[in-house]
C-alpha cells in the first residue's frame, strides 16, 4: 500500500512547534507533499532538512518568508525537478516533481488571488501556465499524482458558504470550469471525489482565521490529489484528519494500492536539488 499526504503547512516552522513531525512519524507515509514553507533552505532546522527516515526536497521562494513547496519520501527518488519554465512562477517556488519508477508525484501550490486584484490576475496566469503542463502529465503514459493547494473549490459541496462566495477568489466560475477542464478533458482524476461524491463538511481542509470558521466548520477543500486514471483507480482510502491543528489547512491521505517499482538506471544529466 501506498500512502502519501498532502499539506499547506503556512509556514514550515510554526507546523514543526505544533507537533507536525510526531504526527507524520506515526502515520507510516511514503510521500509527504507540503506547500507554502515560508522559509529559505538556509533557515530551517537541522531536523527539518534532514527528519529521520526521509528523502527532503525543497523548493523555495525567492521572496523571504512566502510560498515555497516541499516533498518528503521514504524512498529516494530517481529524479526531482524544480523548474515549470516561467521566471515569473519558478521565482515563487511553486513546484516540485518526483520520480519513482513509473510514478510521478508533483507538490504544487496554486497561487492565492483573495489578497488583491493584481494576485488574481497572477493566478490566472498560473493557471494558463499550468494547464498544458498538466495536460502533457496525464498523457505522459506514467502514473501521476499532482498534490497540492489549488485554492479552488470546486463544487458547491466543497465549502460552506458557496452562495455568498460566487463572486469570490476561490469559488469564481472561471476558477471552477478550469478545474472540470482538468477533470473532464484532460485525464484527471480528483481521487477523494471518486472515493467520497457526496462528502461535504468531513471534505473541508482550509478554514479562515477570521471567525469563527474553525468552531463552526465553515471550510472550503481547496487540497486536492489529481491523479491519471490508472492509479486513481487503485485508490483505497481518503481522510482529512481534523484531530490536531498544524496549519490553518488539514492533512488530506490517500492510501493506493500500488508498489513502487525499481529504480531505472541513473541518468546522469538529471539534476537533483540538495
Amino acid at each position: 500500500m501506498l500512502r502519501i499526504i498532502t499539506l499547506n503547512l503556512n509556514g514550515i516552522r510554526s507546523a514543526w512547534r505544533k507537533g507536525l513531525l510526531p504526527w507524520l512519524a506515526a502515520q507510516n507515509a511514503d510521500i509527504i507533499c507540503v506547500q507554502e514553507i515560508k522559509a529559505h533552505y538556509v533557515d530551517l532546522g537541522e531536523e527539518m532538512k534532514t527528519p529521520a527516515g526521509l528523502h527532503t526536497y525543497y523548493c523555495c521562494a525567492e521572496k523571504k518568508g512566502y510560498s515555497g513547496v516541499g516533498l518528503w519520501s521514504r524512498r529516494k527518488p530517481d529524479r526531482v525537478l524544480d523548474l515549470l519554465g516561467s521566471a515569473e512562477f519558478d521565482r515563487e517556488g511553486r513546484y516540485l516533481c518526483a520520480d519513482f519508477g513509473h510514478l510521478s508525484v508533483v507538490s504544487l501550490y496554486q497561487p492565492s488571488g483573495s489578497s488583491s486584484e493584481q494576485r488574481q490576475e497572477a493566478k490566472f496566469r498560473f493557471m494558463d501556465f499550468i494547464y498544458p503542463r498538466l495536460v502533457e502529465l496525464a498523457a505522459s503514459g506514467r502514473d501521476v499524482i499532482v498534490c497540492g493547494d489549488w485554492n479552488i473549490a470546486h463544487q458547491e459541496i466543497d465549502l460552506r458558504n458557496w452562495r455568498g462566495n460566487r463572486r469570490n477568489s476561490g469559488f469564481l466560475p472561471e476558477e471552477r470550469a478550469w478545474i472540470s477542464r482538468l477533470l473532464n478533458d484532460a485525464g484527471w482524476c480528483d481521487v477523494y471525489r471518486k472515493l467520497h461524491p457526496d462528502t461535504t463538511g468531513e471534505a473541508y481542509t482550509w478554514w479562515s482565521n477570521r471567525g469563527q470558521a474553525w468552531a463552526n466548520n465553515v471550510g472550503w477543500r481547496l487540497d486536492y490529489q489529481l491523479a491519471t486514471a490508472a492509479i486513481a483507480d487503485r485508490a483505497r482510502r481518503a481522510a482529512v484528519y481534523k484531530e490536531q491543528r498544524f496549519s490553518d489547512h488539514a492533512p488530506l491521505s490517500i492510501d493506493y494500492d500500488y508498489e513502487l517499482q525499481a529504480s531505472p538506471p541513473v541518468r546522469h544529466h538529471d539534476a537533483v536539488p540538495p
